[in-house]
């Protein structure tokens, strides 16, 4: 037996081995998915390099639009950053979410990171498996989706009252075919006060509130339970009534 023969064997043997073993430590549960145990190094190096990967490559294909700038743009794309996103990716002058801290990988703070238009847009449509980001394409028009961008790629240059104040200005959550006629989202059953501007988060409790997100946090409202009202008493069914020989009138 040759040289290049042992070595082939030696190789296919070894693959052979490391299969089976990474198979015995899937069946055994030895690997802890939980989301406060964080990835070993390789396998988080792996992961993030294929997700990289994977994001560039289909963004590359992406147009991004000429008029992403325009300030009206930023300003409708401010409302659904408020509901959708800040919950997660915090807004400027906030420290760390209770969503933040909860998940795994950690959301990127995107007050302080400038994001590539077209890779932005890509993720947010289609999400990323796995990770705690939802794909928005479901529930959001390719513009809405843009104008999302379009105030990500404002949101580093502004602090906690410029923020406020542009969440204010804004159209609220705006899902541009998400809702029904009576401007209610459709995907998730829940209201948006447009009137008062407010980008309220969603019946998930994804997101936060205009007010919310510009401390970085999102405010669960807990029902407390209350018993169910008292049903009113039965009326005694109505009796007919007959005359007696003495020509009165009775009811029982």
């Amino acid at each position: 037996m040759n040289a290049f023969l042992r070595t082939g064997l030696w190789l296919g043997g070894a693959a052979l081995a490391a299969g089976a073993a990474g198979a015995a430590a899937l069946w055994s549960g030895l690997y802890d998915v939980g989301a406060d145990a964080p990835h070993t190094r390789p396998v988080y190096a792996a992961l993030e390099y294929a997700r990289e990967r994977s994001v560039a490559t289909r963004a590359s294909a992406i147009a991004v639009p000429a008029d992403l700038d325009e300030a009206e743009r930023v300003r409708r794309g401010a409302g659904n950053y408020a509901a959708m996103c800040a919950g997660c990716h915090l807004t400027p002058g906030a420290g760390p979410s209770e969503l933040s801290r909860g998940l795994y990988p950690a959301p990127p703070n995107l007050s302080r990171r400038e994001v590539d238009a077209a890779s932005a847009f890509w993720t947010i449509k289609h999400g990323i498996k796995a990770s705690g980001m939802p794909a928005w394409g479901g529930g959001m028009d390719d513009a809405h989706l843009w104008d999302l961008v379009a105030f990500l790629g404002r949101l580093p240059s502004l602090d906690a009252q410029g923020y406020r104040e542009l969440v204010a200005r804004s159209d609220g959550h705006a899902h541009g075919g998400g809702e029904d006629a009576s401007g209610d989202d459709a995907m998730g059953g829940h209201a948006h006060d447009d009137g008062a501007r407010s980008g309220a988060g969603d019946a998930q409790g994804h997101g936060a509130g205009a007010g919310d997100a510009a401390t970085g946090g999102h405010a669960h409202a807990h029902d407390e339970a209350h018993p169910p009202a008292p049903k009113d008493k039965a009326a005694p069914p109505a009796q007919d009534a007959h005359t007696h020989r003495d020509g009165r009138s009775h009811r029982h």
